[in-house]
């Protein structure tokens, strides 16, 4: 007897109908493919970024150039991950377009202006520059994590963590040295 089995489909981590390109902030964290330490190094709670780094930082930092609707807030580049702020301002364009009854099929990737697209394209704009540069591939862990952020106090709470991430990285889960 043969077996059919179905496909294996990707659990979503995302908010079950949330428009992602909707006004709003949002904490990021983008982490490197099998956690590698591949953006520099911490020294005395001080993050030392490397050329990698530097591309990191810099695509970053252009996001706005590629989507005027997002402004930048706190961000660092850790060894292996980055976190980062994004907030989309009013007069977004919504990520979720009326669609008529007439169309069958349903668009693959994320949606225009949302979260999933201006990370979609970070990431690409990183690897494309580290692959020109460095002759280097298979830089990023698929998918990424995101948290909406819900108030100010939130907001401040997250910027704080953010920048003194380096601070706590003999501790940080992401540092394949630390004591577990």
């Amino acid at each position: 007897m043969k077996l059919v089995t179905q496909p294996r489909r990707r659990h979503t981590i995302r908010l079950d109908g949330y428009d992602y390109a909707q006004e709003g902030a949002y904490f990021i964290t983008v982490c490197t493919q099998r956690m590698m330490c591949l953006f520099g190094e911490i020294v005395e709670g001080e993050m030392r970024i490397n050329r990698r780094g530097e591309i990191v930082m810099e695509c970053w930092q252009a996001i706005p150039n590629h989507f005027p609707q997002v402004e930048l807030d706190a961000f660092v580049v850790m060894p292996n991950h980055i976190h980062g702020i994004l907030v989309i301002n009013v007069g977004a364009t919504h990520g979720s377009p009326l669609r008529g009854p007439s169309q069958l099929h349903k668009s693959s990737g994320p949606n225009r202006g949302s979260i999933g697209a201006i990370l979609a394209q970070f990431k690409a704009a990183v690897s494309r520059r580290i692959a020109i540069e460095l002759g280097e591939s298979n830089l990023w862990q698929r998918n990424y994590y995101d948290r909406i952020i819900r108030d100010e106090v939130e907001w401040g709470n997250i910027r704080a963590y953010i920048e003194t991430n380096p601070l706590r990285w003999a501790e940080d889960e992401n540092n394949p040295a630390a004591i577990k």
